[in-house]
């Protein structure tokens, strides 16, 4: 069994893993770069996509997914499988991602156009047609804890990862060359602590473990530590008299950030204000997360049984169209906005930003991972300056940081997550920045006293 890693490897984003067992060839995920490594979703795969017998999928985040259409357009014919809330998920997410690609190109191209140089302006990777086109190739649908054989000596089990909505972690038990083995692809890992969706469900034993690292050097702060900073951070944004500008990804945080404020309005927590979910992306993702009850936790299951929506009530408003996310920003306080992406790489979260940002009354509170080379990133770094659409603007707003909100694993989680499968052989670091992959790789020698290896990317890895 051989694995070699084109992307999600000495990084996060452009999560892409190839396994050959034998004549079979496989792919667990197919996701887009983001950040400093974006320009990496130009190179080639590195490999022969029509020699692809299968994409598996993990989950529906955009790192995870993204590069599905491409990979179609670029010759794959064979079968998708993943669970059906990741399906229905990536339909919306991936025709999401080719309209924030044709605004940045547009926006792009008449910058280029100005300066004379409109030939440097990459195309989109793909468009509408490739994405519906993409869809036709899921054929397999698996429930958690369900096995599927892709071919005599290789089966696939989906446990539930925990991470967002129908995310799920793969067991591969393999036969190869006589022996069997079980091995494991954590796709991204979720904490104990969830708010929303039920949490991750240990595996039971493996022999390797290919394992996610975003966050392997920290331990996250406690939940109800974490809802209370983020508490505090919306009332003495409202004493001050501003707007509270959320950057949210809309799988997973958004719908826990709707769930915190609507028992905050509940309990009376909660001053008067206009709640903006300003993405239709997340309008969409919210709604379906109400088409799979069996994912949700107890606590979301209790509000469903009372009649109760848990994401929206009197003060939410979803803002689909262009103009009413326009008039948000004539709105000076009282407002919360929610909208993506998640990292202000794109999408109306810029625009709140350039109009809000500057504003020393206003906040800005970040509740998820910010990848180098981001905007959200920079901000969060502490820089006084930041550019948004060409125009420099200064960075006065309160900034929150509360990592405790992450959808990933933290370092106590992944430690685990690899402690409870009996009889691991070695462990294998992918999904990670190299720097805490290095603290990481340390801490389970420390201690689990395991062999354990940081994956490089176009590495072959063979597991005997």
């Amino acid at each position: 069994m051989k694995v070699k890693s084109f992307g999600g490897a000495e990084g996060v984003t452009g999560s892409c893993h190839l396994v050959n067992v034998g004549h079979l060839n496989f792919l667990i995920d197919c996701g887009m770069f983001q950040g400093v490594d974006e320009d990496k979703n130009y190179e080639p795969f590195g490999f022969n996509p029509a020699k692809i017998d299968y994409l598996i999928l993990t989950h529906a985040h955009i790192d995870h997914i993204g590069r599905v259409p491409l990979l179609v357009k670029q010759g794959f014919k064979g079968k998708i499988i993943s669970t059906r809330a990741t399906y229905a998920l990536a339909r919306i997410m991936l025709l999401d991602a080719v309209k924030v690609m044709s605004e940045e190109y547009k926006v792009n191209y008449k910058k280029a156009l100005r300066k004379g140089k409109p030939e440097e302006v990459k195309p989109i990777l793909y468009d509408e047609d490739d994405v519906f086109q993409a869809m036709e190739h899921f054929k397999i649908f698996l429930e958690y804890d369900e096995s599927y054989k892709l071919s005599k000596d290789v089966t696939i089990t989906f446990r539930n990862a925990g991470h967002i909505l129908g995310s799920a972690y793969v067991e591969l038990l393999v036969n190869d060359e006589g022996r069997s083995k079980k091995v494991i692809f954590s796709g991204d890992l979720g904490a104990n602590d969830k708010l929303v969706i039920r949490e991750i469900e240990y595996p039971e034993d493996a022999n390797f473990i290919f394992i996610e690292s975003t966050y392997g050097d920290r331990k996250h702060k406690p939940l109800p530590e974490t809802i209370n900073e983020f508490k505090t951070a919306i009332i003495e944004s409202f004493k001050d008299g501003g707007n509270v500008v959320i950057p949210t990804f809309a799988l997973e945080r958004v719908q826990e950030i709707l769930f915190i404020l609507r028992t905050m309005y509940d309990n009376g927590e909660l001053p008067p204000c206009k709640i903006f979910l300003d993405s239709p992306l997340a309008i969409a993702a919210t709604k379906l997360f109400l088409q799979f009850p069996n994912q949700l936790n107890d606590e979301v299951l209790k509000l469903l049984k009372q009649n109760k929506n848990p994401f929206v009530f009197p003060w939410v408003y979803f803002t689909e169209s262009v103009e009413e996310s326009r008039k948000i920003n004539e709105i000076e306080s009282g407002a919360i906005i929610l909208a993506g992406s998640g990292m202000c790489t794109g999408g109306r979260i810029k625009h709140h930003l350039k109009h809000n940002l500057w504003r020393e009354n206003s906040s800005v509170i970040f509740v998820g991972y910010q990848a180098e080379g981001t905007l959200g990133r920079q901000i969060v770094d502490g820089a006084k300056y930041v550019k948004i659409y060409g125009e420099e603007i200064a960075v006065k707003a309160k900034i929150y940081t509360i990592n405790g909100f992450s959808a990933h694993a933290d370092q106590e989680n992944l430690l685990d997550f690899i402690k409870q499968a009996k009889g691991v052989e070695a462990v294998y670091l992918i999904h990670g920045e190299p720097k805490i992959q290095e603290i990481f790789k340390e801490k389970i020698k420390e201690t689990l006293n395991l062999p354990t290896h940081i994956v490089k990317r176009y590495e072959n890895v063979y597991i005997v």
